[in-house]
């Protein structure tokens, strides 16, 4: 019987689980493929799948999907919208919604195992699917290296993953070299002394430290970086204080760094350090500022022979107008850890999920930025058909070109 993919996505976009919480999502990613055949087995680096397809001598393909959602509250407004609530890891009870995609991954995923069992007279080799958690975190990846994942299963030959992202559907975005920045997470805690609103002379207060310490940052990516270069600083979260009235203690800073190299990533962490313990010392702290590393994920680099495959083959299944070279993205993906520790090429693309008429609109007036939400937004969800079906098509044709 042939599976449901449209009823998979929704039900799927509708149940999101937080990273290393996917218990439902994986239940259900490992009964589909145990359903088409595969050896099973659930738990892998907490809750991540592996599936595998012994199909005869030839070469080992992994295929990755990811599966955890954001902290977001979802306002697309479609009939099948997220209205869940999840537990995060400060034990706040948040919203939580599928904003990147990774339903749609899943779903693709399954859809190109059937896809490859129902063809599977015509190849040979063997096929480990892998149903990843935790890619928001930057952890997923690493959790299930951690777990013996090259020691208990086939290792590969090729790496192999995809992501939906906001280019028309049907389209393929692929390039050899860099395709993901590397991305480091920290967070940053400065000290000050708490005291009473009404009397700051009293205090070293930390909201002020901190304002003037996000607003210097800023300066890195304008004033230290060269302009033809890439880099991203991002400060995503500050937290400090409980009461209007009350100069807190401290006050913690969520950074976001982004970098195509390891030159630039050196040069703007050690730029990060110097601005966050200069600010401190000009705001007067009696403590030195902490900075701890929250996850460090290198770039994602896709090898230029077995991109050049993977891309002939996009061209024969979907047409050769169909792939075309997205450039880098700043974003970061863990997909490559994979690839890094079993020594292997990886290649790793994007897929469109925007109506084509909706994003030539866009195009022709300007507002690509502002009507096409992308990835992480409240109102991104892509068009399920025909996102689905190219996402299998082109995991599948990318599979079976490295299957003997």
């Amino acid at each position: 019987m042939t599976i449901d993919l449209e009823a998979l996505y929704i039900d799927l976009h509708q149940h999101p689980e937080l990273s290393f919480q996917e218990t439902r999502t994986a239940g259900i990613a490992a009964q589909h493929l145990r359903d088409l055949g595969l050896e099973v087995e659930e738990g892998v680096g907490v809750t991540g799948v592996v599936g595998v397809l012994r199909n005869g001598e030839g070469p080992v393909v992994w295929v990755r999907a990811d599966m955890d959602a954001l902290p977001v509250e979802e306002q697309t407004g479609l009939a099948y919208a997220s209205t869940a609530r999840g537990v995060d890891p400060a034990g706040t009870t948040v919203p939580v919604m599928h904003a990147c995609g990774h339903d749609m991954h899943v779903t693709a995923m399954i859809g190109a195992v059937e896809k490859l069992v129902a063809t599977r007279a015509e190849w040979s080799g063997t096929l480990v699917v892998l149903i990843q958690p935790a890619e928001e975190y930057g952890a997923g990846a690493r959790a299930m290296l951690d777990d013996g994942l090259l020691a208990r299963y086939p290792k590969p030959d090729v790496v192999l993953g995809q992501h939906v992202t906001p280019l028309p559907a049907g389209i393929i975005g692929v390039r050899s070299g860099t395709q993901m920045a590397a991305s480091d997470g920290l967070t940053v805690t400065l000290h000050g002394r708490g005291g009473h609103g009404s009397r700051p002379h009293a205090t070293i207060d930390p909201v002020v430290m901190a304002a003037a310490t996000v607003m210097r940052l800023q300066t890195i990516t304008s004033r230290e970086i060269d302009p033809q270069g890439v880099a991203v600083v991002t400060v995503g979260s500050i937290h400090a204080g409980l009461k209007n009235n009350i100069i807190p203690a401290e006050a913690k800073l969520e950074l976001s760094l982004r970098y195509p190299n390891e030159d630039v990533r050196e040069k703007v962490l050690s730029s990060v350090e110097r601005i966050v313990r200069a600010e401190a010392m000009a705001s007067g702290a009696e403590r030195e500022p902490e900075i701890h590393t929250q996850h460090t994920l290198p770039a994602t680099i896709n090898d230029e022979e077995a991109t050049a495959r993977v891309s002939s083959a996009l061209r024969r299944a979907l047409g050769e107008s169909a792939v075309v070279d997205p450039g880098m993205f700043t974003g970061s993906e863990d997909v490559s850890w994979f690839a890094r520790d079993a020594e292997v090429p990886l290649v790793f693309w994007f897929w469109g999920g925007v109506d084509p008429a909706r994003f030539a609109e866009a195009v022709a007036a300007g507002t690509v930025e502002k009507d096409i939400p992308t990835n992480h937004s409240p109102f991104f969800a892509p068009e399920i058909h025909p996102t689905i079906e190219v996402g299998v098509t082109a995991m599948s044709a990318a599979a079976r070109e490295f299957l003997a």
